[in-house]
């Protein structure tokens, strides 16, 4: 008999795996900057928060049983007030993660879908996301494609020395 995978939202009480499940994410794509014990600690307070009511970010699991096996969150963005025919609300989708033994079987798709159904039915104008290699396949294929009209700029990095910060 096979188990179906099943989308849930998710609850505070899965703050702690749903932190286990994002350090596996980005400790799969970069090293760590702490341990996986400090890691799962701050962002377990962080996911609770996020996961009760009123917050502008959501969450689906999806489970196998009574295993989570992956996750995806989805924050609402409030956009200023527009004049033209344009609703008034981005999407941004992170953290589409499902665990490597159960990749394959359709989690990943089944979460994105009901990520973007949400946005759908909340009236967002655009869902930004940033890929991974291995996950730009997924998002093409549910009809994402690289836009024209955004540009990102990393924080992280200096500022050309053309540009000095304006003194506040």
């Amino acid at each position: 008999m096979t188990t179906r995978i099943r989308i849930r939202w998710g609850r505070p009480a899965d703050a702690e795996t749903l932190a286990r499940l994002r350090y596996d994410f980005r400790t799969d794509l970069d090293p760590p900057a702490e341990t996986p014990q400090a890691f799962s600690a701050r962002c377990a307070t962080w996911m609770h928060r996020q996961l009760a009511p009123g917050s502008s970010w959501l969450c689906w699991i999806a489970e196998l049983g009574d295993e989570i096996v992956g996750a995806v969150w989805l924050e609402l963005i409030e956009k200023l007030p527009n004049p033209v025919a344009e609703r008034e609300r981005h999407g941004y989708i992170t953290n589409l993660y499902v665990r490597p033994a159960h990749r394959g079987n359709g989690a990943g798709t089944l979460l994105l879908r009901r990520a973007l159904a949400e946005c759908e039915s909340r009236g967002v104008d655009a869902v930004l996301l940033w890929p991974t290699p291995g996950s730009r396949s997924l998002y093409q294929r549910l009809g994402f494609a690289p836009p024209e009209d955004l540009l990102e700029r990393r924080l992280s990095r200096p500022l050309p020395e053309a540009v000095t910060p304006d003194p506040a």
